[in-house]
């Protein structure tokens, strides 16, 4: 028997089927592409995608016929939504959290929702990357598809929707919506009402892992699946990454270290907005039960990915003809130690806790014998001094970390994880395997069927540690220096920066 994690993102979907103990028995990967029929718009094909899901399932289920598949969960990026009819029809695209639709209402919404009271109820703070102003836009300007739409389903409850489970959405994505009672676990009247949004067009919230229904007899055998195959509710991706590696107790965090850097720390007790506010931090529900985390984050893996492009384009466009790493050969560049250049991460629009739009990212400190090693090893530094910044609010909020779990592209370089232990002083653990979303999905699946107990005690079950990273107290205390070097770097130019931003 084998569990089926399905792990839908904005540019791809990956489907992994994986035995009770953990073990990867066959997977599949699929890329699609985000749609930008406008400028600032940006939207996913949900029945094009919908396709490739199928077949990208398909592929699995035809190589785990020695391994029929019992059982399914689906994890998926956060806040889009996708209109459907009840009868199982797809009415639309899906609009993503990055397009523009929606922030008209941000003012009005900000007048009505106080963030107090907004943060009080929901967790998060007002902003057009919510589910909310999203809806509001298709109710204003497509009121025939809203009018006919029996739910608006996050990806993980479509999924699990079209494959013939029923209308759901587990806790940690409801939250995505601004619209979600995080105490009461439930659709909240008030925030329905201040946004005046119809709660019958939303699906019914569920635990992560609870059972909602099983895969349509048709559905199954056109993918090649199992009869009966039990469909449980899964989670947003950065919770079943934390499920994933084993980041179920309080004291640990997750570090996502791919396209984006997100650490998500994991807590028992729900601070206090008047905690929370000043750090731009929100409040989720864990995937876990009775567990919540935040999310501090930044792009750092995209900044990895333009140094690459920008610095490396001859060299990456051999190794994809080759199909080698080049990411592995330029970080063997990186030099012992801190690097003597100094970036700061604002290439792009940063995260907690100040979100900026008006800055710019620097690179300072070159040299004629600097080298494009040090540059690497700056860029990988200057993101995460950025994180630890916020890192070191936390305890304030009542919140701790210990130690890290890391995930994602970047977490296969040791070097890479080495350098944010040294920078965090915590250790960095590594699992075996670092698809953490596909396998928190599996683990969520095998709650649902009962092969799990609890979602620690799946945990436990699968995730298997490959590696400690400890802080080197030497490379610690010359991180320490840089750090205090780093923070008054934004401060210092915040103005310049500014003006750069915003001039012509």
């Amino acid at each position: 028997m084998s569990l089926l994690g399905i792990d839908v993102g904005t540019s791809g979907c990956k489907v992994i089927s994986f035995s009770e103990t953990g073990q990867v028995i066959a997977s599949a990967y699929r890329e699609y592409d985000v749609i930008r029929p406008r400028p600032g718009w940006a939207e996913l094909d949900a029945n094009a995608i919908w396709e490739t899901v199928k077949k990208t399932i398909g592929i699995v289920a035809r190589e785990t016929r020695d391994d029929p598949i019992k059982a399914l969960s689906v994890s998926s990026m956060g806040e889009a939504v996708i209109p459907v009819t009840e009868d199982r029809r797809i009415l639309g695209p899906s609009i993503l959290m990055e397009d523009i639709r929606g922030s008209e209402y941000l003012e009005a919404l900000g007048g009505a929702l106080k963030p107090e009271r907004l943060y009080a109820v929901n967790g998060n703070t007002l902003g057009n990357h919510y589910t909310l102003t999203k809806l509001l836009w298709m109710r204003d300007h497509c009121p025939e598809v809203y009018a006919k739409t029996y739910k608006f389903l996050h990806w993980s409850g479509f999924v699990s929707f079209m494959l013939g489970g029923e209308a759901a959405v587990d806790y940690s994505l409801a939250n995505r919506t601004l619209l979600f009672d995080i105490h009461q676990a439930t659709w909240s009247a008030e925030l329905l009402q201040a946004a005046g949004l119809d709660a019958d067009k939303l699906p019914k919230p569920v635990p992560s892992g609870t059972v909602v229904g099983r895969v349509d007899p048709h559905v199954a055998q056109e993918l090649g699946l199992p009869s009966k195959v039990l469909i449980a509710a899964g989670a947003h991706d950065q919770c079943a990454n934390a499920l994933g590696c084993g980041a179920t107790e309080e004291g640990q965090a997750m570090l996502g270290m791919g396209t984006y850097l997100c650490i998500a720390p994991v807590y028992r007790q729900s601070p206090a907005p008047a905690l929370m506010l000043p750090r731009g931090l929100n409040t989720e529900h864990h995937s876990v039960p009775g567990l919540f985390v935040s999310f501090i984050y930044n792009q750092g893996g995209s900044l990895l990915k333009w140094y690459r492009d920008t610095f490396a384009r001859v060299e990456r466009e051999a190794a994809l003809s080759e199909g080698s790493d080049i990411y592995s050969k330029l970080l063997s560049e990186m030099p012992e130690g801190p690097s003597s250049v100094m970036v700061l991460p604002h290439f792009a629009a940063t995260g907690p806790p100040e979100f900026i739009t008006e800055s710019r990212g620097v690179i300072a400190g070159l040299r004629l014998d600097t080298t494009r090693g040090e540059i690497a090893k700056a860029i990988l530094e200057g993101a995460a001094f950025y994180l630890r910044e916020c890192v070191e609010t936390l305890p304030g909020a009542g919140i701790k970390i210990d130690s890290f779990r890391v995930v994602g592209g970047g977490s296969k370089s040791d070097a890479w994880v080495q350098l944010s232990a040294d920078v965090f002083g915590k250790p960095h653990i590594r699992p075996k395997q670092t698809e953490a979303g596909a396998l928190g999905a599996a683990i969520l699946a095998g709650v649902g069927v009962g092969v799990y107990r609890t979602h620690q005690q799946g945990a436990e079950a699968v995730v298997r540690l490959d590696r400690a990273f400890e802080p080197q107290s030497g490379q610690r205390s010359k991180y320490n220096s840089r750090f205090a070097l780093y923070q008054t770097m934004w401060p210092t130019m915040r103005s310049y920066l500014k003006a750069l931003a915003t001039c012509c």
